[in-house]
């Protein structure tokens, strides 16, 4: 498959178009979610051309790893959801209910998120 760089993360990591940037490095951005589902929802944006969790994790370097992952750190203890807790979620695919074709993982918190009984 090849990947699609019509899609809007690519677009806003490649500056062509807006967001509201919360943290950058290397291999990772950070943005606020224009659709919150909870008092605070970012986005966590690998740079790479990645559709999904499986690919990135099969391909990815291990600084692209690294990156993402203190992406994630970063927004956990700047907007301290460890405290009361915090959801991270990855949708893949049109099960998973995926609806940019760029891996992402969405971080929640600020509030008691509902319960799905997993």
């Amino acid at each position: 498959m090849t990947y699609n760089k019509e899609n809007i993360f690519f677009k806003i990591i490649n500056n062509q178009a807006p967001s509201t940037k919360v943290y950058e490095n290397d291999n990772a951005l950070v943005i606020k979610n224009l659709y919150p589902k909870a008092p605070c929802h970012l986005l966590v944006l690998p740079k790479g051309e990645y559709e999904s969790y499986t690919q990135f994790g099969l391909t990815a370097n291990e600084k692209e790893k690294i990156d993402l992952m203190d992406a994630v750190n970063f927004v956990i203890k700047e907007y301290k959801l460890d405290e009361k807790g915090y959801r991270l979620v990855v949708n893949t695919g049109d099960y998973g209910g995926q609806s940019v074709p760029h891996f992402h993982i969405h971080i929640l918190g600020g509030e008691k998120l509902a319960d799905f009984g997993l």
